[in-house]
C-alpha cells in the first residue's frame, strides 16, 4: 500500500489543487540560453548563472501559487542526475550523487524563501528514465530498474525530500523498479507516464494497463499517477473509466506535435497558453482525483498561470 508522511497526507487531504512548474529543461535551454548536454539540466547547478536562472524560473511559479492561495510541489533539478547518466556527461558516479544532493539543497533554500507566503511546499525528488523520455532504446525489467535508480533515491531519503516522482516513464517495468526503490527507503512515490498522440505509452500499452500493472506488482505503492509530456487533446479521450481516479496529476505539453516531430523541431512550440489553460478545466472534470497541475515541454509560467485561472473558475 502507499507510504505517506505528513506532507503527502496534507497534499491528498487538501481541497485545493496544488501547482508545480512547467517545462524546466525547455525553459533553461530556450528562454535562458543555457547549455544542457544530453538535455541534462543538473549540470547548471555548478554555475552561478545556472542557479540564478533556476531561481528566476521557480520564482515565477511560486508567485502564481502565492497569489492563488495554493500549495506547491517543488521539483528538484535531478531528472538526469542518476548515476547511469555519469558516463554520458563525463562525470563520476560520486559527482552525479553530489548533483542530486545539491538539487535537494537548492529546493530547500527556495522553500525557505517562500514558506511565509505558501503552505505547504513539498520537496519532490525527481527521477527520470534510464533512456529517452520519448522513446526508450530498451525496456528495463523491474529488478534492474530498482538497482539502477536506488542510489539516487537513497540520496533523496538521506536529504529528507517529502516525496519522489518518476517523470516521463515510458514503460511499466522501470516504473515498478522506481516504486520499489522508493518504498524500500520509506519515501512516498508518484509515477508519471509519457503518452503519445494516441493516448498510449510509447511502447503501445494503454495508460489503464500500465497503472494496473504497476499497482499489481507494487501493492499499489504509488500515492497517485500522473500523465505528462503530451498535449491534453492527445490523452483526454482515454479518460473514461474508473481507473482515472488513480490519476492525481497532469503535466501536459504546450504543443500538439508528436514526440517524433518535436525531436526534429528547430524552434520551441509554445502553443497557445490561454487555450492550454482552458483545456485543463475539462481535464479537471474528468479526473476526480486531480491533486497537482503544471506543465511539461514548451510550457512556462504563462501556461501554468492560465491553468491555475481555469481551475479556480470551475
Amino acid at each position: 500500500m502507499p507510504i505517506h508522511n505528513d506532507a503527502t497526507q496534507s497534499l491528498m487531504a487538501d481541497p485545493r489543487v496544488f501547482l508545480t512548474d512547467g517545462g524546466f529543461e525547455t525553459s533553461m535551454l530556450y528562454h535562458e540560453g543555457l547549455d544542457l548536454p544530453s538535455f541534462a539540466a543538473c549540470v547548471i547547478l555548478d554555475k552561478d548563472a545556472g542557479r540564478a536562472a533556476m531561481t528566476r524560473y521557480f520564482n515565477h511559479y511560486l508567485d502564481i501559487a502565492a497569489e492563488s492561495g495554493t500549495g506547491f510541489v517543488l521539483d528538484t533539478n535531478s531528472w538526469r542526475s542518476g548515476v547511469h547518466w555519469g558516463p554520458v556527461l563525463n562525470r563520476s558516479a560520486v559527482d552525479m550523487l553530489r548533483l542530486t544532493k545539491d538539487a535537494v539543497e537548492f529546493a530547500k533554500e527556495l522553500r525557505a524563501n517562500w514558506s511565509e507566503r505558501i503552505s505547504p511546499i513539498l520537496i519532490n525528488g525527481v527521477v527520470g528514465p534510464s533512456g529517452d523520455g520519448y522513446a526508450p532504446e530498451s525496456e528495463l525489467d523491474a529488478g534492474l530498474a530498482q538497482a539502477l535508480h536506488a542510489p539516487q533515491i537513497e540520496v533523496f531519503a538521506r536529504e529528507g525530500v517529502d516525496m519522489v516522482s518518476a517523470i516521463t516513464m515510458t514503460h511499466a517495468g522501470e516504473a515498478i523498479g522506481i516504486a520499489r526503490a522508493s518504498t524500500a527507503v520509506g519515501l512516498p512515490v508518484v509515477i508519471s507516464f509519457t503518452v503519445e498522440t494516441d493516448g498510449n505509452l510509447p511502447n503501445g500499452q494503454s495508460i489503464a494497463d500500465a497503472i494496473a500493472e504497476v499497482d499489481r506488482e507494487t501493492d499499489q505503492a504509488p500515492i497517485y499517477y500522473m500523465i505528462n509530456c503530451a498535449h491534453p487533446e492527445h490523452f483526454q479521450g482515454a479518460l473514461s473509466a474508473d481507473w482515472t481516479a488513480r490519476i492525481g496529476g497532469v503535466r501536459a505539453n504546450a504543443s500538439r506535435l508528436s514526440h517524433a516531430e518535436l525531436d526534429v523541431a528547430e524552434h520551441l512550440d509554445e502553443g497557445d497558453p490561454q487555450e492550454f489553460g482552458s483545456l485543463h478545466a475539462e481535464l479537471a472534470r474528468l479526473l476526480p482525483g486531480l491533486r497537482v497541475v503544471g506543465g511539461c515541454c514548451g510550457t512556462d509560467h504563462r501556461h501554468v498561470s492560465h491553468v491555475c485561472g481555469a481551475l479556480h473558475a470551475t
